[in-house]
Parts: C-alpha cells; structure tokens; sequence
C-alpha cells in the first residue's frame, strides 16, 4: 500500500509583498533622518569663510548651537535665551565634558553674540568646540 499523497513541491518565488514593506521602511527611514539633520541646522545662517576651515567628520551627540544675525540663538531650529542654553549645556556637561559643540554663528553677527554663548560653553566646562566656516568661494551655508 502506497499511504503518500501525490503532491507537487512548489518552489518558493520571489515574493513582492515583503520588498515593498522594506522599502518603505527604508524610506520612512531616510525622510526622518532628513528631517532631523535640517533641523540641527537652522536655515539662512550664512557662516563666515576660513582658508583653513577642514571638513570635520560628524561625531555622535554633537550639540550645534546656531546664532542669527540679530543674536538670538537656536537650538534644533528652537530659539532659547542664555539662560535655557546654559541648562542644556549643563545637562550635555553632566554626561560628558567632552561632548561636540558646533558654533554656527551668522557672518554679519556681532561679536559680542558670539563671545556670549562661547563664554556660556566655558562656563559649564565644555572643552570640544568648534566654529563652523566654509572654504574660500563656497556658497551657502556649513552643515
């Protein structure tokens, strides 16, 4: 007595359905990522030039601290007074004194805008900043 059953094996195909499901994920994925890098940066800032300005390599957690050219300073496109930007740096502080810190400060900025928030920097102990430029003839603004 023969007890198997006559059946086909049917080969596995390409299946579509779970393609799209992680093409959107990726796209989702990168549309946020997009979102969440403009707003570090806030836009219209036009940094100064430097003949020695480098392109630094992001670093993880970098804190980029955009200041406009009428001295009001922003904060993930957040506008926060002197005070509110010493208590976040405290909290970066608190973490790790050698936290990233980015100035991106307007060309046409007063000085004294500038010194204020890198003396707020000195004053919660903050040892890794820099200033963002671009190189001679470019256009736009520092990422």
């Amino acid at each position: 007595m023969n007890f198997r059953k006559r059946t086909q094996i049917q080969q596995a195909g390409f299946q579509m359905a779970p393609m799209v499901d992680i093409m959107f994920i990726l796209l989702i994925f990168f549309m946020t990522a997009f979102i969440f890098a403009q707003w570090e940066n806030k836009l219209g800032i036009q940094v100064p030039t430097a003949s020695t300005g480098d392109k630094a390599e992001r670093e993880p957690g970098e804190v980029v601290i955009n200041i406009d050219k009428d001295g009001k300073i922003f904060i993930n496109s957040l506008e926060e007074s002197p005070e509110q930007l010493k208590a976040i740096l405290q909290m970066v502080t608190d973490v790790s004194k050698f936290q990233p810190v980015i100035i991106r400060a307007d060309a046409d900025v007063p000085h004294k805008y500038f010194v204020r928030v890198l003396d707020i920097c000195r004053q919660v102990d903050i040892v890794n900043v820099s200033i963002a430029s671009l190189p001679p003839g470019a256009e736009g603004s520092a990422n």
